[in-house]
């Protein structure tokens, strides 16, 4: 039989928000797990206590745009629309029936004018995180990074190239001392001749780089198996324990992976007091600077084995040659001697050289397997870190090394699997490596939450 319903939304019902929520919401879990009114704390002074219109409560503007993180909502201005009607959201937020919810446009501004500079949402992920800490959620023991690309809000029509000045970045300031200590201590044991003033080698100030008109801090991504364009880098690292992510660090697209890690492992153990003990990382992480500096910090370092090796244009590798530690020289087939002369810069590493006499070397009747034709003699090149990256290397084949690198699998690329999918993490529509930085932390702090109410039932 057919029914007809009519005039069933025209009743009056006495009833309250608080009705209208289920106790099983996954809202009411977060809400009673978390207080946010530190966040009145953080905020205080970026208002005026005494004079102005009254402002949007700061707990409503951050839990706005927690939402948006926490259910997948990309735009402001939807957002909107769905506190307006969604009542979870609204007690979540503290709105009743009948209040206005806050503009789209005010969320904005503040992000944009209020907050900006304040790293309001680096402290809210920070407070989110000693939580899961205190909740003993995070064991610090195991730390695993990873980076993922993240589009930038920027057109390819917009590109240009420019000649810009090369960054100093914090990977070169370190190789930059490795460098110093290693010339002193082979210059004041006389193994190499000091270094005449002004024979350093100088690297060109200036490189050519695509730069975007409209948003000047992403960079040109160009990486086999990724979307090339204008993008942003989300380097995150995850403590092995239950995937809570204890890290976030945004560089352009164009960076190279290595280059925030050391910083990021230091901001780790010193500012949130994690006693890190192994670190599972990409290849991309795995350079001979950064397992030498590890190992200064008593930190063992797993990446993936080595894809390749060195090529050679003759038949004699280096392997043929026998290091005498004692000496400091190689040994050839022959017996005869490669002796340090110099220390040389590479883009990533130092390497010493070692070279052998001409004499010996036009003497071989092995000369033309051993020399290539552009050369006069066998030259060989150490680099200064090879002895920490055997010593770190060492337990590759262990069973310790595999689980590892089989957690970063799981929590490093399932974490970004998750946040692209449900946590905004595909793109940005506000442009400047802040804005990047804010918009990657919140879809953090959305993934933290979610899995400190899973852990905590």
């Amino acid at each position: 039989m057919l029914t007809e319903r009519a005039g069933v939304q025209i009743k009056m019902h006495c009833i309250t928000l608080e009705d209208l929520v289920p106790q099983e919401h996954f809202l009411r879990k977060l809400e009673k797990a978390v207080d946010f009114s530190f966040i009145y704390d953080e905020v205080r002074d970026l208002y005026c206590p005494d004079n102005g219109r009254p402002g949007v409560d700061p707990v409503v503007l951050v839990k706005y745009l927690l939402v948006g993180y926490l259910y997948g909502i990309e735009s402001e201005r939807r957002i909107e629309q769905e506190i307006q009607v969604n009542m979870a959201y609204r007690w979540f937020l503290g709105l009743d029936l009948d209040d206005r919810v806050p503009d789209h446009s005010t969320i904005s501004q503040n992000r944009r004018r209020r907050f900006h500079g304040k790293n309001v949402f680096r402290h809210l992920f920070e407070h989110i995180l000693h939580l899961c800490m205190e909740k003993g959620l995070v064991d610090g023991k195991i730390i695993l990074t990873d980076s993922t690309h993240v589009k930038a809000n920027a057109s390819f029509k917009a590109n240009t190239k420019v000649l810009a000045e090369r960054e100093t970045t914090d990977y070169m300031e370190r190789l930059d001392r490795y460098e110093a200590e290693e010339r002193v201590r082979l210059e004041s044991s006389g193994a190499v001749k000091p270094q005449r003033a002004g024979r350093e080698k100088k690297e060109s100030t200036k490189v050519e780089k695509t730069v975007s008109t409209t948003d000047p801090d992403a960079g040109m991504l160009r990486r086999s198996g990724k979307p090339e364009g204008m993008h942003y880098l989300d380097h995150q690292s995850v403590d092995a324990a239950h995937g809570i992510v204890v890290d976030v660090a945004v560089t352009p697209g164009n960076a190279n992976d290595s280059e925030p890690y050391l910083g990021r492992i230091e901001y780790m153990r010193e500012h949130m007091g994690l006693e890190i003990q192994e670190a599972g990382a990409d290849s991309a992480y795995g350079t001979s600077m950064i397992y030498r500096a590890m190992e200064d910090m008593g930190i063992r370092l797993h990446t993936p084995g080595e894809t390749g090796g060195a090529t050679y244009k003759v038949e004699l590798k280096r392997e043929d040659f026998r290091y005498d530690a004692e000496k400091d020289c190689f040994l050839c087939p022959w017996g005869k001697e490669l002796t340090l002369r110099s220390l040389e810069r590479e883009s990533y590493n130092i390497c010493r050289i070692y070279r052998a006499d001409r004499k010996d070397c036009r003497a071989c009747p092995m000369l033309s397997k051993c020399v290539s034709n552009s050369h006069r003699s066998r030259t060989i090149r150490k680099n200064i870190f090879e002895e920490a990256v055997k010593r770190q290397r060492k337990t590759d084949d262990a069973s310790t090394h595999k689980r590892i690198l089989g957690l970063r699998q799981i929590w490093c690329e399932g974490s970004f699997a998750a946040q692209k999918w449900m946590h905004n993490l595909r793109c940005l529509f506000r442009r400047g490596i802040e804005a990047a930085e804010d918009h990657c932390l919140l879809s953090a702090t959305a993934l933290n939450l979610k899995r400190m109410i899973k852990c905590l039932g």
